[in-house]
């Protein structure tokens, strides 16, 4: 028996905020499983100069704070991705603000990026960075505005001088539905200039060598046209990499009538499809020419694959983990060396946008 089908009805028994709190705190003081990772070559993935030791990373939202990040690389992901920080310390939208479906495995939140600002979060990256035995994996920064703030440039801008020398790789999160406006720059007028900028920060404080790739995070909720507009705007600025996606305002049939009239993003089973659909299209649309994190209800190793023949080189998870626990993390893993084996692929590389074929 797993370790979490034991713990799991406890967590569940309290708010899902709570429990939240309560698994970092657990994190923070060691009380985790210490898997053995997969370490297979042929899940091992090189992008950008970055080194994955598997595709598998657990999204933005679940560290927020940077207090996890070692325990979380010892339970198997690849790379963890932390965040999002803002500049200043926020609150966040009042709770209850995390609402969990069980029987869909789906999660619907409108934190409003809570954190405790760009200060704690540094030093608690500084902190993983300098430990004597530190662990191996890739660590990604995602980055975003407070709400207060009326130009998204200076806040970006702010983050990257201040993280820089710390980041593997920056996401920029304006795809949140939980920040007013926040999702208004995803449109070529607002995205191109607020990348120039963040592309000069970067030139200015980050070192010259192996500069860290800059991400940008959209909206699984993007019409055909928009989806074309934000394609060339990924191709025409010079954009590393592309995350889709963030969460969906869709409220599926098929979910309860009190969780679905619930505000916020939606996340985990009933976002899959959405997600893996933008995925393929953002992958003809740049003509597979920009690398692609897929993320968006990935609870098991054929959801991961899904994503990976549509067209991302790496996966992402988070909400599934409420459900299923960390040992999915190698469940994953696993399942993928299988189902490589099964299409005749001698490596994870060979598998990413075969959907299009």
């Amino acid at each position: 028996m797993k370790l979490f089908s034991l713990i799991k009805p406890i967590l569940h028994a309290f708010d899902p905020e709570t429990a939240h709190q309560m698994t970092i705190s657990a994190l923070k003081h060691g009380l985790y499983p210490r898997l053995t990772p997969v370490n297979d070559p042929r899940l091992y993935t090189k992008l950008w100069h970055l080194k994955f030791k598997n595709p598998i990373g657990l999204a933005a939202g679940f560290d927020k704070n940077a207090e996890a990040i070692a325990p979380i690389l010892n339970m198997g992901f690849g790379f963890t991705e932390i965040g999002t920080v803002t500049p200043k310390p926020q609150m966040g939208n009042p709770r209850p603000r995390i609402f969990r479906d069980v029987t869909n495995e789906a999660v619907i939140n409108r934190m409003g990026f809570p954190n405790k600002g760009v200060g704690i979060f540094r030093q608690n990256i500084q902190k993983f960075v300098k430990s004597k035995k530190r662990t191996p994996g890739v660590v990604g920064l995602n980055i975003g505005m407070n709400k207060d703030q009326t130009k998204p440039a200076n806040d970006y801008i702010f983050l990257i001088k201040h993280l820089g020398h710390l980041a593997h790789y920056f996401t920029v999160n304006i795809s949140s539905p939980n920040t007013p406006g926040l999702r208004d720059l995803q449109s070529r007028e607002n995205l191109m200039p607020l990348i120039a900028y963040i592309q000069e920060a970067r030139e200015t404080y980050c070192e010259s060598e192996n500069l860290p790739p800059i991400l940008v995070k959209l909206a699984p909720d993007l019409n055909e046209e928009q989806q074309q507009e934000l394609a060339d705007v990924a191709i025409d600025s010079g954009i590393d990499g592309l995350i889709l996606t963030n969460t969906t305002l869709d409220r599926p049939d098929s979910l309860p009538e009190a969780f679905s009239a619930e505000k916020g993003g939606l996340s985990g089973q009933p976002v899959k499809d959405k997600s893996t659909e933008v995925i393929k299209n953002f992958y003809v649309l740049t003509q597979g020419k920009i690398p692609i994190i897929g993320v968006g209800g990935v609870s098991s190793g054929a959801d991961a694959y899904e994503k990976i023949k549509a067209g991302a080189s790496l996966v992402q998870l988070y909400s599934a983990l409420i459900f299923q626990g960390p040992e999915l993390v190698n469940d994953i893993n696993h399942d993928l060396l299988t189902l490589l084996e099964e299409d005749g692929f001698d490596h994870i590389s060979q598998a990413i946008g075969t959907a299009h074929q």
